[in-house]
């Protein structure tokens, strides 16, 4: 039988906050609407007992855990800067150039994609102290950076008949201290794109994290 008791005010928070965990658990999975959030997320607001709020989840499936907060990202290690070259050359001339995993960048590189394609990935690269800067030519070519939430990027470019894009991390803060990576050059009939990611992220998983994130920080906004 359903309790239609009114719950003392320090039980009925804890049962309201269990509901809407609960609730942001489905939603971020897709179990539910935004409507439907929306609706019960009112209704859990407004609960005085315990049926109340166990109405709002009676006809989802069960959850073990609530979604935990997603942990700070974990920024790339800093170099020994008596390992790090001043100057490095990445040329993908008709052709293509990699650099990922655990490798150590130079402190200023100069990228060519020139009819061909050039990849640096820096979310496991050991970086020096300061900054580090890569300055890109594209010309009938494409450049992709890598890089992880909470990274200071300073990115600037000139495109001609290209694209020179940065695709920002709306839910992650860069660091206020610890390297910074400045990017800037010049994509002709090219183009470059610098695309922020957890170390093995796909750019399917990190579209999905993002949405997920965002749902999660319009419901903490929302309480």
């Amino acid at each position: 039988m359903p309790d239609s008791r009114p719950l003392p005010a320090p039980a009925l928070n804890e049962r309201r906050e269990q509901t809407i965990r609960s609730l942001i658990s489905h939603f971020s999975q897709d179990r539910l609407t935004v409507e439907q959030f929306e609706h019960r997320l009112d209704l859990a607001h407004l609960a005085t007992t315990s049926s109340d709020l166990d109405v709002l989840v009676a006809d989802l499936p069960s959850e073990t855990a609530p979604v935990p907060a997603p942990s700070a990202p974990k920024l790339p290690t800093t170099a020994d800067p008596e390992s790090v070259r001043k100057r490095d050359l990445l040329a993908g001339i008709m052709g293509g150039v990699e650099r990922r995993g655990h490798w150590t960048p130079a402190q200023h590189s100069f990228v060519v994609a020139l009819l061909g394609g050039a990849e640096l990935d820096l979310r496991e690269a050991r970086l020096g102290p300061g900054e580090t800067e890569i300055t890109i030519f594209a010309f009938w070519g494409g450049v992709e950076i890598l890089v992880p939430p909470g990274m200071r990027v300073d990115v600037g470019g000139i495109a001609i008949m290209g694209g020179f894009e940065h695709q920002h991390e709306e839910t992650a803060q860069p660091a206020a201290h610890g390297p910074l990576v400045k990017i800037n050059g010049v994509a002709i009939m090219g183009g470059v794109e610098v695309a922020t990611r957890l170390p093995g992220e796909s750019a399917r998983d990190a579209k999905k994290r993002r949405r997920e994130e965002r749902k999660r920080l319009r419901e903490e906004k929302r309480r």
